[in-house]
């Protein structure tokens, strides 16, 4: 049986042993916005306790698995006074990542195309994460004068090294291959095997991933750890430009040139989180994100960030302040008070 829900960009149907899921909004590139958030969530309560599913599979329609949380969205409720639909959809989305989190059967998500933002928070919590040559996985919330969520502050820091913490303050994009060696992911099959692997899953349950699987490329970052290590595990925004300015590469240059169009208040804010979620459980990490994010969406950084590069697109972002040094640390203890 397959039931579509258009209005809510799901479809949720029951093939052999599975309950398949497909994110059908391709035209905003499946991003989630409450109605979806508000369907998955259900779906999953009906199928945790049924015992005809033994396993959830999750994939998007279109050239994008999932790009985010629909922040256009949020950033119009803010801005025409509607903070309690945007607090809203946090408080839901999160709930939705926890409900993940503690699903008691395999939840396995066939990712292809851009996977943003909200897009790993609906994926990565679950059992595996089954990648493509096309998944390109990033979380770029620094870029919009937010900071990343949606669990990040959890599992980032927990990724070896700094290389969370780089991949967390520059919203770096990784493709599937590289994803998987970092440990965004749990296998990489081909693009063209992806349908197949959906009804193997559906056939065999679980065990059909390491059918599938194929070893993977060389891992493009392997030669950047030691010079990612020695930067981003500086105590401080200010402390890691200064080490990537003092290293002669291009690498560092880049990386340098990405912190510096940022929001550098989201950069600062951004870092705390990291660094207090490397201490936290999941779900206490999630409700440290959940006070934090209800406080960021009302700051100008996140209206003017989602307008420069989401709505007017003229990605010239006129940051409040505009420069690190003047960033208060008042602001940043403030909106850690619990």
């Amino acid at each position: 049986m397959t039931s579509t829900n258009e209005a809510a960009g799901l479809e949720a149907k029951r093939d052999g042993r599975a309950g398949r899921l497909l994110l059908r909004r391709p035209q905003a590139l499946n991003a989630l916005d409450l109605s979806m958030v508000r369907a998955l969530h259900g779906q999953l309560r009906l199928w945790q306790d049924d015992p005809d599913i033994e396993i959830v599979v999750l994939e998007g329609e279109g050239r994008a698995f999932c790009a985010g949380g629909d922040v256009r969205r949020v950033r119009a409720d803010i801005l025409a006074g509607a903070g309690d639909a945007a607090d809203t959809f946090f408080t839901e989305e999160y709930a939705l990542n926890a409900a993940i989190a503690h699903f008691p059967k395999p939840y396995v998500s066939l990712i292809q195309g851009a996977c943003m933002g909200g897009g790993l928070g609906i994926s990565i919590h679950g059992s595996d994460r089954v990648l493509t040559e096309t998944a390109l996985l990033a979380m770029p919330e620094t870029a919009i004068g937010f900071a990343p969520d949606i669990g990040a502050s959890y599992f980032l820091p927990r990724l070896p090294g700094a290389l969370g913490f780089y991949l967390g303050l520059t919203g770096t994009r990784l493709a599937g291959a590289d994803a998987v060696h970092a440990g965004l992911g749990t296998a990489f099959v081909p693009s063209d095997r992806l349908t197949e692997l959906g009804d193997a899953l559906a056939k065999d349950g679980r065990g059909a991933i390491s059918q599938f699987a194929v070893a993977l490329p060389l891992y493009s970052l392997a030669p950047l750890l030691p010079a990612i290590d020695a930067c981003f595990s500086a105590e401080s925004v200010p402390a890691i430009l200064a080490r990537l300015a003092a290293m002669d590469s291009d690498w560092a240059r880049a990386a340098l040139a990405e912190l510096n169009r940022h929001s550098p208040s989201a950069l600062c804010w951004s870092l705390t989180a990291l660094k207090a979620g490397a201490r936290l459980d999941l779900d206490s990490a999630l409700a440290a994100e959940l006070r934090l994010a209800q406080r960021l969406i009302r700051l100008p950084d996140f209206a003017e960030g989602v307008r420069a590069m989401l709505v007017d697109k003229d990605r010239k972002p006129r940051w409040q302040p505009a420069r690190l040094e003047d960033v208060d640390p008042r602001l940043i203890r403030d909106l850690f008070r619990p």
